[in-house]
């Protein structure tokens, strides 16, 4: 299989214990090539300088999430709780941070869970501000990217799962500036996951991985290898969609767990799931 390059990156969720300076010093020493921003770690009084350094640094900017990300309470940012002032602040941060980002970068989005078990509120209500929210993206010149999550986080992060019910969503939502984060970790168990994935054709916007083992809590992902998920499979089929743009490395942890990845030697971290997704993007090119 021929295509383009690898342009393999990594969130700021995967090193949460560094700073954002850090973050992009030891990415561009590994040879990473892309960063996925996390607004909580920039400087509230002036977001420019930081986001200037990610070019200096050699880096190009994958994706960006949000303090606020979501249409209803996750387990990333509890308040406020009512979807209106989510959409203000999801406004407020494209507003921030896209002057100093590429065109067409996407920006993340989520339900959030739903509300005493409401899914049909969350649903309706997601057809509307994904829409005005899509819009808006589109006046600053940056995209809206959906991303549905793994059923184990349909109580606290999620009132939507599978590849299939988003890839409804986004094509009900119908604006071209609305597509999906396709996060392999959340993703994999969605039926006929691999003629869903031919489905959803240009509307991916974002490609996430790592790895996947039974989890001990809402924020266990392992490195890639380490787990079950097959990404080589995920990834070649991926490409045959003619999918230019990043593979970001999102692993989220915790610091309760004995062996948390956020307590370990993150530079090793990096190393070995650099090495691992270059093995992934070889088998994927045989």
């Amino acid at each position: 299989m021929t295509g383009p390059p690898l342009l393999f990156g990594v969130s700021e969720f995967t090193t949460w214990p560094w700073p954002f300076e850090r973050d992009v010093e030891r990415y561009a020493a590994h040879g990473i090539a892309a960063i996925e921003v996390c607004e909580f770690k920039l400087n509230k009084n002036d977001y420019a300088p930081q986001l200037k350094s990610i070019a200096a640094a050699g880096l190009t900017m994958s994706s960006v999430q949000s303090e606020v990300h979501s249409l209803f309470p996750d387990s990333l940012a509890g308040q406020p709780t009512a979807p209106e002032d989510r959409v203000r602040h999801i406004k407020a941060a494209i507003e921030r941070i896209a002057p100093h980002v590429p065109e067409q970068t996407p920006f993340v989005a989520i339900t959030g869970a739903a509300p005493g078990g409401d899914t049909a509120h969350v649903y309706d209500t997601a057809l509307t501000a994904f829409a005005d929210l899509a819009e808006f993206a589109a006046k600053h010149r940056i995209r809206l990217a959906y991303e549905p999550l793994n059923p184990v986080l349909f109580n606290t992060d999620t009132a939507l799962w599978g590849l299939d019910e988003a890839l409804e969503l986004v094509r009900r939502v119908g604006h071209e500036n609305f597509g999906l984060c396709v996060d392999t970790w959340n993703i994999f168990q969605t039926p006929d996951l691999h003629e869903v994935i031919r489905a959803c054709g240009d509307r991916i916007f974002l490609v996430q991985v790592s790895d996947w083992h039974r989890p001990r809590c809402g924020a266990d992902r392992v490195s890639l290898g380490d787990g079950e998920i097959d990404n080589a499979a995920i990834v070649r089929t991926i490409r045959e969609t003619g999918y230019t743009g990043s593979y970001v490395l999102e692993i989220f942890s915790s610091e309760s767990l004995p062996d948390s990845i956020w307590r370990s030697d993150l530079d090793d971290v990096l190393r070995r799931n650099r090495d691992a997704f270059a093995q992934i993007w070889k088998e994927c090119a045989a």
